[in-house]
């Protein structure tokens, strides 16, 4: 790690937590906690001036092929400069062609185009490939929520990833192998925790704190000329490898496959190969479906039982994230915002009504839901029931 690179990130994880953290308790002490213009703007200058000039630094630095692990950390130290520069209206895609902060978006443009990702912060910078320092990972805020929120957050992405990783260990042995029985049974132990950290996460974080402290930190902005979404929890490939190799949502499917294309470069690239792989393999489902004439063999029960615990603990997730966390932290709070304030409430972009249409429709695929305005394996998954009752 260069000598500039090292001391923006000390910048990041010091004066800039400080100064964003500053901010948001002047916002959060106003009668209307959604106004940010012309509130702090001394503090906001500072934040502006400060990052601008470690990054000029960089940009004359240049790329000195230190290795993907310092330039992606490096890309997400920008990325959380500019999503600050973001949340305190110093830049904003609705009024803008382009980005104003020249400097910073061709820093970014130049890191992520070596590395194969998106120019601006993701999941994954903040979640598991956010690296703590004397105990204490990087952040925007020193809030007590934005903590609960990044906590949490990983653990149940580190445990999806571990419920892929089973899942995708039983392949190369076919769902007839003694083994297979155990991997998916590891596979639902490792949702059963996702759905643990969701249930704690449900109950400890402030609605107010995350909805009007935390989440603006993810809204769209411009790296140049290109508006890019706002990171989104799910960017990352574990959570589709489960949908892909239980068969609950297909690589065919244009709703589906739509959204793994708008999402390939929010991931890590070893992510996008995984997932690139498991768009080509034969679902569990599939493969059970295929071995029909031997249902009433031990092995045949005993797995598909294995097989319909792992795809309803998935759904339950699905559910127990759209109809509870969703709800609660989402559109809740967003009922008494303004029109202003209501159109940019969302991280991925569109209006929260089409925001709200896509995740019931995800969460219904997930369910294998029966009356669903959308194609689901319900047909194939009572398939399966109906051969093992």
């Amino acid at each position: 790690m260069s000598k500039n690179t090292e001391q923006f990130d000390a910048w990041i994880r010091s004066d800039f937590v400080a100064m964003n953290t500053e901010l948001e308790e002047e916002y959060y002490a106003q009668n209307n906690r959604s106004v940010v213009e012309g509130v702090g703007d001394d503090t906001k200058q500072q934040i502006l001036n400060e990052g601008r000039a470690y990054i000029i630094d960089l940009v004359a630095e240049g790329n000195t092929d230190e290795g993907f692990e310092n330039a992606f950390d490096l890309l997400g130290n920008l990325g959380l400069y500019m999503a600050s520069l973001r949340r305190h209206e110093l830049t904003n895609p609705a009024r803008e062609e382009k980005s104003p902060h020249q400097e910073a978006s061709a820093l970014g443009m130049h890191i992520a185009t070596s590395l194969g990702v998106t120019p601006r912060f993701a999941t994954s910078h903040l979640a598991t490939h956010n690296y703590a320092k004397h105990g204490v990972q990087k952040s925007f805020t020193s809030l007590k929520d934005e903590f609960l929120f990044l906590n949490y957050n990983t653990r149940g992405i580190l445990s999806f990833k571990r419920a892929a990783d089973a899942l995708n260990r039983i392949l190369p042995l076919g769902v007839s192998h003694p083994a297979s029985h155990m991997l998916l049974n590891d596979a639902a132990d490792a949702l059963r925790a996702v759905k643990n950290y969701n249930e704690k996460l449900f109950s400890e974080l402030d609605t107010d704190r995350f909805f009007f402290c935390v989440r603006p930190y993810y809204k769209p902005y411009r790296v140049g000329r290109h508006e890019y979404r706002g990171a989104n929890a799910g960017d990352f490939s574990g959570i589709n490898e489960i949908d892909l190799l239980l068969g609950l949502c297909r690589a065919n499917d244009p709703y589906y496959s739509q959204l793994l294309v708008d999402k390939m470069l929010f991931i890590m690239p070893d992510d996008q190969l995984s997932l690139r792989d498991c768009m080509s393999k034969r679902p569990i489902l599939d493969q059970l479906l295929d071995s029909k004439t031997e249902a009433k063999e031990p092995w045949f029960k005993k797995n598909a039982n294995a097989f319909l615990e792992v795809c309803a603990l998935h759904g339950e997730v699905a559910a127990q994230h759209h109809d509870q966390l969703v709800e609660k932290f989402i559109t809740g709070p967003s009922v008494s915002l303004d029109e202003e304030h209501l159109s940019q409430v969302t991280a991925s972009g569109p209006p929260l009504p089409v925001l709200l249409k896509a995740l019931e429709a995800l969460r219904d695929l997930r369910l294998a839901a029966e009356d669903s305005d959308i194609k689901t394996s319900a047909a194939e998954i009572a398939e399966l029931r109906k051969l093992i009752a």
